[in-house]
Protein backbone atom coordinates (compact mmCIF):
# COMPACT_ATOMS: atom_id res chain seq x y z
CA UNK A 1 0.00 0.00 0.00
CA UNK A 2 1.14 3.60 -0.61
CA UNK A 3 2.43 5.29 2.52
CA UNK A 4 1.72 8.83 3.57
CA UNK A 5 4.60 10.09 1.48
CA UNK A 6 3.46 8.13 -1.59
CA UNK A 7 5.95 5.23 -1.39
CA UNK A 8 4.94 1.57 -1.38
CA UNK A 9 5.59 -0.54 1.72
CA UNK A 10 5.38 -4.24 2.49
CA UNK A 11 2.53 -4.83 4.93
CA UNK A 12 4.15 -7.84 6.59
CA UNK A 13 7.43 -6.06 7.18
CA UNK A 14 5.60 -2.89 8.23
CA UNK A 15 3.63 -4.79 10.84
CA UNK A 16 6.40 -6.99 12.19
CA UNK A 17 9.31 -4.60 11.84
CA UNK A 18 11.52 -7.59 11.10
CA UNK A 19 12.95 -9.36 8.07
CA UNK A 20 12.70 -12.81 9.48
CA UNK A 21 15.57 -15.26 8.95
CA UNK A 22 17.36 -15.33 5.61
CA UNK A 23 18.95 -18.74 4.95
CA UNK A 24 22.60 -19.11 4.00
CA UNK A 25 23.44 -20.95 0.80
CA UNK A 26 24.07 -24.70 0.67
CA UNK A 27 27.75 -24.03 -0.01
CA UNK A 28 28.05 -21.85 3.09
CA UNK A 29 26.24 -24.39 5.28
CA UNK A 30 28.49 -27.20 4.04
CA UNK A 31 31.67 -25.22 4.80
CA UNK A 32 33.34 -25.81 8.17
CA UNK A 33 37.06 -25.56 8.94
CA UNK A 34 37.81 -27.17 12.33
CA UNK A 35 41.22 -25.52 12.71
CA UNK A 36 39.79 -22.03 12.31
CA UNK A 37 36.99 -22.92 14.70
CA UNK A 38 39.53 -23.92 17.35
CA UNK A 39 41.61 -20.79 16.82
CA UNK A 40 38.67 -18.45 17.29
CA UNK A 41 37.60 -19.98 20.61
CA UNK A 42 38.62 -18.27 23.89
CA UNK A 43 41.80 -19.80 25.32
CA UNK A 44 41.08 -21.75 28.51
CA UNK A 45 44.01 -22.78 30.72
CA UNK A 46 44.08 -26.52 31.36
CA UNK A 47 46.22 -26.16 34.47
CA UNK A 48 45.01 -25.29 37.96
CA UNK A 49 43.96 -21.70 38.74
CA UNK A 50 47.21 -21.32 40.66
CA UNK A 51 49.27 -21.89 37.51
CA UNK A 52 50.88 -18.66 36.32
CA UNK A 53 52.87 -20.09 33.41
CA UNK A 54 52.39 -18.42 30.05
CA UNK A 55 50.24 -20.42 27.63
CA UNK A 56 51.81 -21.38 24.32
CA UNK A 57 49.38 -22.12 21.50
CA UNK A 58 50.63 -25.00 19.34
CA UNK A 59 47.44 -25.36 17.33
CA UNK A 60 48.46 -23.67 14.08
CA UNK A 61 51.34 -24.15 11.68
CA UNK A 62 52.50 -20.53 11.85
CA UNK A 63 56.15 -20.15 12.94
CA UNK A 64 55.85 -16.35 13.12
CA UNK A 65 53.38 -16.14 16.03
CA UNK A 66 55.89 -15.85 18.87
CA UNK A 67 58.49 -13.79 17.02
CA UNK A 68 61.38 -16.25 17.32
CA UNK A 69 61.28 -17.15 13.60
CA UNK A 70 61.69 -14.21 11.26
CA UNK A 71 61.83 -14.00 7.48
CA UNK A 72 65.24 -13.34 5.93
CA UNK A 73 65.92 -9.59 5.47
CA UNK A 74 65.97 -10.06 1.69
CA UNK A 75 62.32 -11.12 1.85
CA UNK A 76 61.19 -7.83 3.39
CA UNK A 77 63.52 -5.83 1.13
CA UNK A 78 62.02 -7.46 -1.96
CA UNK A 79 58.55 -6.23 -1.02
CA UNK A 80 59.85 -2.75 -0.19
CA UNK A 81 61.47 -2.48 -3.62
CA UNK A 82 58.36 -3.74 -5.38
CA UNK A 83 56.23 -1.17 -3.56
CA UNK A 84 58.67 1.67 -4.25
CA UNK A 85 58.66 0.89 -7.97
CA UNK A 86 54.93 1.77 -8.27
CA UNK A 87 54.72 -0.92 -10.97
CA UNK A 88 52.53 -3.38 -9.09
CA UNK A 89 49.60 -1.34 -7.79
CA UNK A 90 47.22 -2.43 -10.55
CA UNK A 91 45.42 -5.66 -11.35
CA UNK A 92 47.85 -8.42 -12.33
CA UNK A 93 46.95 -11.10 -14.88
CA UNK A 94 44.64 -13.52 -13.07
CA UNK A 95 47.08 -16.44 -13.49
CA UNK A 96 49.95 -14.31 -12.17
CA UNK A 97 52.61 -11.88 -13.32
CA UNK A 98 54.55 -13.32 -16.25
CA UNK A 99 58.05 -12.72 -14.88
CA UNK A 100 57.02 -14.20 -11.52
CA UNK A 101 55.70 -17.36 -13.15
CA UNK A 102 58.98 -17.60 -15.07
CA UNK A 103 60.94 -17.35 -11.81
CA UNK A 104 58.85 -20.08 -10.16
CA UNK A 105 59.14 -22.35 -13.20
CA UNK A 106 62.91 -21.82 -13.23
CA UNK A 107 63.24 -22.65 -9.53
CA UNK A 108 61.14 -25.82 -9.62
CA UNK A 109 61.94 -27.20 -13.07
CA UNK A 110 63.72 -30.55 -13.07
CA UNK A 111 65.39 -32.63 -15.77
CA UNK A 112 62.71 -35.29 -15.30
CA UNK A 113 59.84 -32.81 -14.85
CA UNK A 114 60.49 -29.66 -16.89
CA UNK A 115 58.39 -26.55 -16.33
CA UNK A 116 57.78 -23.31 -18.19
CA UNK A 117 55.90 -20.19 -17.11
CA UNK A 118 52.80 -21.57 -18.84
CA UNK A 119 52.81 -24.43 -16.33
CA UNK A 120 52.43 -22.06 -13.34
CA UNK A 121 49.18 -20.61 -11.97
CA UNK A 122 49.40 -18.22 -9.02
CA UNK A 123 46.94 -18.64 -6.15
CA UNK A 124 45.92 -16.99 -2.88
CA UNK A 125 48.16 -19.04 -0.64
CA UNK A 126 48.60 -22.79 -0.88
CA UNK A 127 45.10 -23.10 0.58
CA UNK A 128 43.86 -21.34 -2.54
CA UNK A 129 45.86 -23.80 -4.62
CA UNK A 130 44.14 -26.71 -2.85
CA UNK A 131 40.73 -25.17 -3.50
CA UNK A 132 41.45 -24.56 -7.19
CA UNK A 133 42.93 -28.03 -7.71
CA UNK A 134 39.94 -29.79 -6.18
CA UNK A 135 37.52 -27.49 -8.01
CA UNK A 136 39.05 -28.10 -11.42
CA UNK A 137 39.23 -31.90 -11.09
CA UNK A 138 36.08 -32.76 -9.14
CA UNK A 139 32.51 -31.94 -10.13
CA UNK A 140 29.76 -31.91 -7.52
CA UNK A 141 28.87 -35.53 -6.73
CA UNK A 142 32.37 -36.85 -7.51
CA UNK A 143 34.73 -38.18 -4.86
CA UNK A 144 38.33 -37.46 -3.95
CA UNK A 145 40.79 -39.61 -1.99
CA UNK A 146 42.34 -37.80 0.99
CA UNK A 147 44.88 -38.90 3.64
CA UNK A 148 43.86 -39.88 7.18
CA UNK A 149 45.31 -38.35 9.32
CA UNK A 150 45.49 -35.29 7.10
CA UNK A 151 45.19 -31.53 6.92
CA UNK A 152 41.52 -30.89 7.65
CA UNK A 153 41.17 -28.13 5.03
CA UNK A 154 41.09 -30.83 2.35
CA UNK A 155 37.87 -32.21 3.82
CA UNK A 156 36.49 -28.70 4.29
CA UNK A 157 36.98 -27.78 0.64
CA UNK A 158 35.65 -31.10 -0.64
CA UNK A 159 32.54 -30.82 1.50
CA UNK A 160 31.96 -27.22 0.48
CA UNK A 161 31.94 -28.29 -3.18
CA UNK A 162 29.70 -31.31 -2.53
CA UNK A 163 32.59 -33.66 -3.33
CA UNK A 164 32.70 -36.85 -1.27
CA UNK A 165 35.90 -37.19 0.79
CA UNK A 166 37.09 -40.80 0.87
CA UNK A 167 39.85 -41.16 3.46
CA UNK A 168 42.70 -43.59 2.86
CA UNK A 169 44.69 -44.66 5.91
CA UNK A 170 48.25 -43.65 6.70
CA UNK A 171 50.18 -46.33 8.61
CA UNK A 172 51.96 -45.09 11.74
CA UNK A 173 54.23 -48.15 11.91
CA UNK A 174 55.51 -47.41 8.39
CA UNK A 175 56.42 -43.76 8.96
CA UNK A 176 52.89 -42.70 8.05
CA UNK A 177 53.06 -44.11 4.52
CA UNK A 178 49.76 -44.52 2.68
CA UNK A 179 48.06 -47.89 2.90
CA UNK A 180 48.23 -48.57 -0.83
CA UNK A 181 45.70 -51.41 -0.80
CA UNK A 182 43.21 -49.33 1.16
CA UNK A 183 43.76 -46.35 -1.13
CA UNK A 184 43.14 -48.45 -4.23
CA UNK A 185 40.00 -50.01 -2.76
CA UNK A 186 38.34 -46.59 -2.50
CA UNK A 187 38.60 -45.76 -6.21
CA UNK A 188 35.56 -46.00 -8.49
CA UNK A 189 34.31 -44.43 -11.71
CA UNK A 190 33.45 -41.21 -9.83
CA UNK A 191 36.91 -40.63 -8.37
CA UNK A 192 38.16 -37.25 -9.59
CA UNK A 193 41.61 -37.22 -7.98
CA UNK A 194 43.92 -38.62 -5.33
CA UNK A 195 45.57 -36.08 -3.01
CA UNK A 196 48.81 -36.65 -1.16
CA UNK A 197 50.63 -34.30 1.22
CA UNK A 198 54.39 -34.81 1.19
CA UNK A 199 56.20 -33.84 3.38
CA UNK A 200 53.17 -34.47 5.56
CA UNK A 201 51.16 -32.15 7.75
CA UNK A 202 50.47 -33.29 10.48
CA UNK A 203 52.58 -36.47 10.38
CA UNK A 204 56.00 -35.06 9.47
CA UNK A 205 56.74 -37.97 7.13
CA UNK A 206 58.85 -37.69 3.99
CA UNK A 207 57.97 -40.38 1.44
CA UNK A 208 60.63 -42.51 -0.21
CA UNK A 209 60.89 -42.72 -3.98
CA UNK A 210 59.65 -46.32 -3.81
CA UNK A 211 56.51 -45.30 -1.94
CA UNK A 212 55.80 -42.40 -4.27
CA UNK A 213 56.16 -44.76 -7.22
CA UNK A 214 53.64 -47.11 -5.61
CA UNK A 215 51.13 -44.26 -5.36
CA UNK A 216 51.80 -43.24 -8.95
CA UNK A 217 51.21 -46.84 -10.04
CA UNK A 218 47.72 -46.68 -8.50
CA UNK A 219 47.04 -43.48 -10.44
CA UNK A 220 48.31 -45.12 -13.62
CA UNK A 221 46.22 -48.26 -13.25
CA UNK A 222 42.99 -46.34 -12.68
CA UNK A 223 43.72 -43.24 -14.81
CA UNK A 224 43.17 -40.95 -11.82
CA UNK A 225 45.15 -37.67 -11.67
CA UNK A 226 47.20 -36.74 -8.63
CA UNK A 227 47.22 -33.59 -6.50
CA UNK A 228 50.55 -33.37 -4.65
CA UNK A 229 50.55 -30.79 -1.84
CA UNK A 230 54.23 -29.93 -1.40
CA UNK A 231 53.99 -26.73 0.64
CA UNK A 232 56.65 -28.20 2.97
CA UNK A 233 59.00 -29.14 0.09
CA UNK A 234 62.62 -29.51 1.25
CA UNK A 235 61.64 -29.01 4.91
CA UNK A 236 62.68 -32.44 6.17
CA UNK A 237 64.52 -33.86 9.14
CA UNK A 238 68.31 -34.22 9.16
CA UNK A 239 69.66 -36.98 6.94
CA UNK A 240 66.59 -37.00 4.67
CA UNK A 241 66.16 -35.78 1.10
CA UNK A 242 62.88 -34.57 -0.36
CA UNK A 243 61.66 -35.94 -3.69
CA UNK A 244 58.92 -34.19 -5.65
CA UNK A 245 56.37 -36.69 -6.93
CA UNK A 246 56.43 -35.24 -10.45
CA UNK A 247 60.09 -36.20 -10.87
CA UNK A 248 59.14 -39.89 -10.90
CA UNK A 249 56.63 -40.12 -13.75
CA UNK A 250 56.30 -39.04 -17.36
CA UNK A 251 52.70 -40.19 -17.73
CA UNK A 252 50.60 -39.45 -14.60
CA UNK A 253 49.21 -35.90 -14.75
CA UNK A 254 49.97 -34.04 -11.51
CA UNK A 255 49.02 -30.70 -10.00
CA UNK A 256 51.81 -29.83 -7.56
CA UNK A 257 50.90 -27.23 -4.93
CA UNK A 258 53.29 -24.83 -3.20
CA UNK A 259 53.71 -21.35 -1.83
CA UNK A 260 55.75 -18.86 0.18
CA UNK A 261 54.15 -19.53 3.57
CA UNK A 262 56.32 -22.14 5.25
CA UNK A 263 59.80 -22.00 3.78
CA UNK A 264 59.97 -18.22 3.75
CA UNK A 265 58.08 -17.72 7.04
CA UNK A 266 55.34 -15.47 5.62
CA UNK A 267 52.03 -17.38 5.82
CA UNK A 268 50.11 -14.13 6.13
CA UNK A 269 51.25 -12.95 2.70
CA UNK A 270 48.85 -15.39 1.03
CA UNK A 271 50.71 -16.27 -2.16
CA UNK A 272 50.86 -19.80 -3.51
CA UNK A 273 50.96 -21.60 -6.85
CA UNK A 274 49.97 -24.64 -8.84
CA UNK A 275 52.56 -26.37 -11.03
CA UNK A 276 51.01 -28.28 -13.92
CA UNK A 277 52.92 -31.47 -14.77
CA UNK A 278 51.34 -32.95 -17.86
CA UNK A 279 53.76 -34.49 -20.32
CA UNK A 280 51.02 -36.84 -21.58
CA UNK A 281 48.78 -33.87 -22.50
CA UNK A 282 45.91 -35.14 -20.38
CA UNK A 283 45.30 -31.75 -18.76
CA UNK A 284 44.35 -29.73 -21.85
CA UNK A 285 40.89 -28.90 -20.48
CA UNK A 286 42.17 -28.67 -16.90
CA UNK A 287 44.59 -25.92 -17.96
CA UNK A 288 41.72 -23.90 -19.39
CA UNK A 289 39.73 -24.63 -16.25
CA UNK A 290 42.48 -23.32 -13.98
CA UNK A 291 42.67 -20.11 -16.00
CA UNK A 292 38.90 -19.70 -15.69
CA UNK A 293 38.97 -20.32 -11.93
CA UNK A 294 41.82 -17.84 -11.47
CA UNK A 295 39.57 -15.07 -12.77
CA UNK A 296 37.25 -15.39 -9.76
CA UNK A 297 39.62 -13.30 -7.61
CA UNK A 298 41.95 -11.95 -10.33
CA UNK A 299 44.93 -13.68 -8.75
CA UNK A 300 46.81 -13.07 -5.49
CA UNK A 301 48.43 -9.81 -4.33
CA UNK A 302 50.52 -8.33 -7.15
CA UNK A 303 52.94 -6.67 -4.74
CA UNK A 304 53.88 -9.91 -2.98
CA UNK A 305 54.05 -11.77 -6.28
CA UNK A 306 56.51 -9.18 -7.57
CA UNK A 307 58.88 -9.84 -4.65
CA UNK A 308 59.30 -13.53 -5.51
CA UNK A 309 62.07 -13.31 -8.16
CA UNK A 310 64.33 -11.33 -5.79
CA UNK A 311 63.56 -13.71 -2.90
CA UNK A 312 64.47 -16.73 -5.00
CA UNK A 313 67.61 -15.11 -6.41
CA UNK A 314 69.07 -13.39 -3.34
CA UNK A 315 68.17 -15.37 -0.21
CA UNK A 316 71.41 -17.31 0.37
CA UNK A 317 71.63 -21.08 0.01
CA UNK A 318 72.50 -21.37 3.71
CA UNK A 319 69.09 -20.04 4.76
CA UNK A 320 66.94 -23.16 4.42
CA UNK A 321 69.38 -25.61 6.10
CA UNK A 322 69.64 -23.21 9.03
CA UNK A 323 65.86 -22.84 9.24
CA UNK A 324 65.44 -26.63 9.19
CA UNK A 325 68.05 -26.95 11.94
CA UNK A 326 66.13 -24.50 14.14
CA UNK A 327 62.81 -26.23 13.46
Amino acid sequence: MPSANGTTTNNAVQKSGAWGTIPASDVARRTFNPIRDILTRPVRPLASPQCTNELLSLSIGDPTVFGNFKAHPVVAKAVEEAAASYRFNGYPPSVGLAHVREAIASKYTHADAPLTANDVVMTSGCSGAVEMAISVLCDSGKNILLPRPGFCLYNTIAGSHNVEARLYNLVAEKNWEADIDHMESLIDENTGAILINNPSNPCGSNYTKAHLRAILAVCERHRVPLISDEIYADMVFSGQTFTSTAWLTSTVPILTLGGLAKQWLVPGWRVGWILIHDRANAFEHVRHGLVALSTLINGPCALIQAAIPKIFAEVPDTYLPELNRQL
